[in-house]
């Protein structure tokens, strides 16, 4: 599969490196920095490259978007027409401080996506694990029970789309159902951020849900 990644920060560029060694096509965009751009890739190995956001998203059969909020309608505007693709993302609607979110209860951020790029298939994933835990899910991938990510959307593409690749990092995918979900996802996500990284604790925090009976 061919990724294109707007947003190379630690959620961006940690994932599209897993999604190279699991055997992808990654293009790295939109960061201040081109060594940074460099530097993942590098990382990533032959299987990665650069670009700008709109060479990200030309030709992609998936899209992570990993920005934060407030860079949310640059990057969109730089990557073009997003039409038909699957844009996965892991954004939640933060103010700028990162302590509150600024759309919440009745809406979320994934559904003021999909507004904002109507023609293309949005799907919510990732959000809900600090980026800390990424590398050791992926090297325990083999294990039995694996700690879990929910996602949710309304097209069954871009569940297909996120299920497959939330297991290539590692995770049990939960189909959480249609987009609207999110509004209880991006909290959650809030929740798993406050214990991660309260002082002195351990921030590689995952979860998993069991059902009993």
């Amino acid at each position: 599969m061919k990724i294109g990644i707007l947003g190379c920060g630690r959620m961006g560029g940690k994932l599209g490196v897993l999604f190279a060694h699991a055997g992808h096509e990654v293009i790295f965009s939109y960061s201040r920095r081109q060594a940074k751009l460099d530097d993942l890739t590098h990382q990533a190995g032959a299987r990665a490259s650069t670009g700008t956001p709109a060479e990200a998203a030309n030709g992609a059969d998936a899209i992570l978007l990993a920005v934060y909020w407030s860079q949310l309608e640059d990057v969109l505007r730089q990557a073009g027409d997003l039409s038909g693709k699957v844009v996965l993302t892991c954004c939640v609607p933060l103010d700028p401080s990162d302590t509150q979110l600024v759309i919440a209860h009745m809406q979320s951020g994934a559904e003021a996506l999909a507004r904002r790029i109507p023609q293309a298939k949005v799907v919510a994933a990732f959000q809900t694990v600090p980026s800390e835990a990424f590398f050791d899910v992926f090297a325990a991938r083999g294990r039995p029970e694996r700690p879990n990510v929910v996602y949710c959307s309304n097209d069954a593409e871009a569940r297909a789309v996120a299920a497959s690749l939330i297991g290539d990092v590692g995770f049990d995918p939960v189909d959480a159902g249609p987009l609207h979900v999110a509004r209880y996802i991006e909290p959650f996500a809030m929740l798993t951020a406050q214990l991660a990284y309260a002082p002195g604790v351990n921030p590689k925090l995952t979860y998993r849900f069991e059902r009993y009976g």
